[in-house]
């Protein structure tokens, strides 16, 4: 059995002192059911989730099976597919994106994926942005999609970060007029990326600006997880009645946890929030990741990429992304594109 490279995490904790390049068998294309297809990665894009949840200890392990290679985003070149695959090649570029769940991860220089979790590319599109499209993209297009029509107005809190900057572009793709939370050095990002008008929270008070607003929007995306705390419990007075908050991010702490949970059961009257709350959680999907894939083809979306690092420094790239306040995706590159 052919062997190949893969970073590894042997056990829960952080990810400094346990992930570990080692050599491991290489997945078969004998293996691939009717439709998987096996990867040969280029390139990878790493998310908070990924050294956040082996540090949780004890309840990593209840959720992750060890060992792990991290990474769920990547993209490729396809070197065999399953017998049911038929809109694939071998040679083909895919963009993917793998269970965070599983001991497989796109930190390796193959990999097998599920027709759920992967997209067919044009030769042209560049293979670091489409690894960077990955949970950040499908979790904009998923908190975004359902709940909007043309001529919309949604508010987006935190614009600038990997889910925001897609939220902008998917959210104007759809037609709709898009309101954002940043910083003000962040501001001129979300602007070049469509955002119609911006809050800079550093400056002023979002709740307080989106009620000057008034009534007016069908959508919040809360990227930031409960900052501010009184978001939602505003939410009347900002969103039309049939509007949706959705909560993307679990929040800084354990007490935005217990935020959201009580936001969920609180009523009205006791300062609960009174629009319907959607709790999200990423899922891949194939027709999602057909219609991302479509509009990078077209050159309509793209990554914004802060920083790229070679596959040997990709402890040097999770200490970078851990040092916060990244102004995009942070990339590896796992093998040679040709």
């Amino acid at each position: 059995m052919a062997d190949m490279k893969a970073w590894q995490l042997a056990h829960p904790g952080e990810v400094q002192t346990t992930l570990k390049l080692n050599t491991v068998p290489r997945p078969s294309a004998q293996s691939l059911k009717a439709q998987d297809i096996l990867i040969r990665v280029i390139s990878t894009a790493i998310n908070p989730a990924d050294y956040k949840v082996p540090a949780m200890g004890f309840a990593a392990r209840a959720i992750i099976a060890f060992p792990k290679t991290p990474a769920m985003d990547l993209s490729g070149e396809v070197v065999a597919v399953g017998a049911g695959v038929t809109d694939i090649l071998v040679g083909d570029h895919v963009m993917a994106r793998v269970s965070p769940l599983k001991r497989p991860g796109a930190l390796s220089e193959y990999l097998i994926a599920h027709r759920d979790g992967y997209a067919k590319l044009s030769r042209d599109v560049d293979l670091d942005v489409a690894a960077a499209v990955g949970t950040a993209g499908l979790t904009a297009y998923q908190t975004i999609k359902p709940y909007v029509k043309p001529g919309d107005k949604i508010f987006i809190n935190g614009g600038s970060g990997g889910v925001g900057t897609f939220g902008i572009q998917i959210a104007k793709l759809l037609g709709c007029h898009v309101t954002v939370s940043c910083s003000t050095g962040k501001a001129e990002l979300c602007r070049s990326l469509g955002a119609d008008e911006i809050i800079d929270y550093k400056k002023t008070d979002v709740v307080d600006e989106l009620t000057k607003l008034g009534r007016v929007f069908s959508l919040i995306v809360d990227n930031v997880g409960y900052d501010p705390p009184n978001l939602y419990p505003k939410t009347g007075h900002v969103l039309l009645p049939e509007g949706v908050f959705v909560v993307v991010a679990a929040g800084k702490h354990a007490g935005h946890a217990a935020t959201a949970v009580g936001n969920l059961i609180r009523p009205s009257f006791l300062g609960g929030g009174k629009n319907k709350m959607v709790m999200y959680l990423t899922a891949n999907n194939h027709d999602d990741w057909n219609a991302l894939a479509g509009w990078l083809n077209e050159g309509k979306v793209t990554a914004v990429i802060e920083k790229t690092f070679e596959f040997g420094d990709a402890l040097k790239a999770f200490e970078h992304l851990q040092g916060g306040s990244t102004g995009g995706k942070v990339v590896i590159h796992v093998s040679k594109k040709e």
